[in-house]
């Protein structure tokens, strides 16, 4: 018989995660982002609770930035809302911690949870934070072959089926898209997919213009700029600019009984909007898109799990992590929000790696 030193190096040699589980029972800390103030962010080293018997810990791999709804709680520009029949963006206030895409890897499990879940990959709508606890049943197991960096995608590619199901486009349809961000971007590549007459694609900075070119597909889709474009010329039209005033350049461009899907989130941020002129007479609908719900006229037939399963399949088609344009270790957070908030037009995602 050995002794209990060499006996314990034995095992972590064939179990190479024993050391780590170790050394993290005997911290039990982790670092998390909170947002304190309008563009003030501190790194808090927060004390894990006690894993309880149906819950698991979770170390992060790498987590996505929201270069919208995000950075409206960064710059201090999001509503308090008491339902927003969402519970990432429901009753927000300083401080918190915020955040929706984390990608990372199952290293302890309780008792009541199956230990195949060990090791395993997995996405939780979790804020940016280096390890974290959450009850087994909020697991979405990453699909075989799909890497960290793609799946951090799954809320915004969510995101974009939504919206496509709310336009519900129809072949030969003319169909205009404000705003190339990541959300713009998924949304295009998955209507370039469609038979449309045309398709396309608006954004003030050249980098998000040129993205969908850069990505060596979706050759038929134009990339322009708004003052190249026709009023009254588009049968659908998704504004995701999350820019209040472009709502009125999407109704000036949407065609007679055209249909206006409205993507952003303006938080607090107000603008007038045109309906006066052209509008009331042209039978323009206004539709509001928002992922956490499914449209009605779906939902009979529709649930999450079925929008999940189409989102992971567009994950693996369109491989998004083209766009990480800027990797930032959590440390380095200021700088990351800083970058987004002074230069839009340098970025497209921005990922956070622990």
């Amino acid at each position: 018989m050995g002794n209990g030193k060499t006996d314990f190096t034995k095992a972590a040699v064939l179990n190479g995660t024993a050391a780590f589980y170790v050394k993290l029972r005997a911290m039990q800390k982790a670092r998390t982002l909170f947002f304190t103030a309008p563009k003030k962010i501190e790194i808090r080293e927060t004390t894990l609770p006690p894993l309880k018997e149906d819950e698991v810990l979770v170390e992060t791999i790498c987590s996505a930035i929201s270069a919208g709804t995000e950075m409206l709680v960064y710059r201090g520009q999001f509503p308090h809302l008491a339902d927003s029949h969402d519970a990432v963006s429901s009753d927000l206030n300083y401080p918190l911690a915020y955040g929706y895409s984390c990608v990372g890897v199952v290293r302890e499990t309780g008792t009541q949870v199956d230990k195949a879940w060990r090791n395993k990959f997995i996405f939780a709508f979790q804020p940016h934070t280096s390890h974290f606890i959450i009850h087994h049943s909020f697991l979405i197991l990453l699909p075989e072959g799909l890497s960290p960096e793609n799946a951090c995608f799954l809320p915004n590619m969510e995101t974009a089926v939504n919206l496509v199901q709310d336009g519900a486009p129809i072949l030969g349809e003319r169909v205009l898209v404000l705003g190339q961000g990541v959300i713009g971007l998924l949304t295009a590549s998955l209507l370039s997919e469609f038979p449309l007459e045309s398709l396309v694609t608006v954004d003030r900075f050249e980098l998000r213009r040129k993205a969908l070119q850069i990505g060596g597909q979706r050759s038929k889709v134009k990339s322009l700029l708004l003052q190249d474009l026709r009023p009254s010329t588009f049968d659908l039209v998704f504004e995701l600019s999350g820019s209040p005033s472009a709502l009125n350049n999407a109704i000036s461009l949407a065609s007679f009984s055209g249909r206006v899907v409205i993507g952003s989130w303006y938080g607090q941020k107000r603008a007038e909007i045109d309906l006066g002129g052209t509008f009331h007479r042209s039978r323009i609908k206004l539709i509001s898109s928002q992922v956490s719900s499914i449209s009605p006229e779906l939902s009979g037939r529709w649930d999450k799990a079925r929008r999940f399963e189409v989102t992971w399949e567009a994950l693996k088609r369109i491989q998004p992590e083209k766009w990480i344009t800027h990797r930032f270790s959590l440390e380095d957070a200021d700088k990351a929000y800083r970058l987004l908030d002074e230069s839009p037009q340098e970025t497209i995602q921005v990922v956070f790696e622990y």
